[in-house]
């Protein structure tokens, strides 16, 4: 039964927001952009973090893990903003 009601109010609150305006092409072209940042800003963090985690050891390697996930995450948003 609490399936049943799950699916049906799951169901009722897609038919809602079909019923909503459409994005006008500038709020879609926006919305990619913001994707692309987004998207730019993880990846590069993940691959400073990557690079950094291969240098230094004990505490010294955290520091440089999280100086190239903030490196990368600074280069990985400008590049793709």
């Amino acid at each position: 039964m609490r399936k049943r009601l799950t699916c049906v109010a799951l169901g009722f609150t897609l038919a809602l927001q079909a019923c909503g305006p459409a994005a006008t092409p500038e709020q879609q072209a926006q919305r990619q952009h913001n994707i692309a940042c987004a998207t730019g800003t993880i990846a590069g963090a993940m691959i400073g973090g990557a690079i950094g985690n291969e240098f230094g050891g004990g505490s010294g390697q955290d520091i440089l893990r999280a100086g190239g996930a903030g490196a990368g995450a600074i280069a990985g948003q400008s590049f793709a903003c």
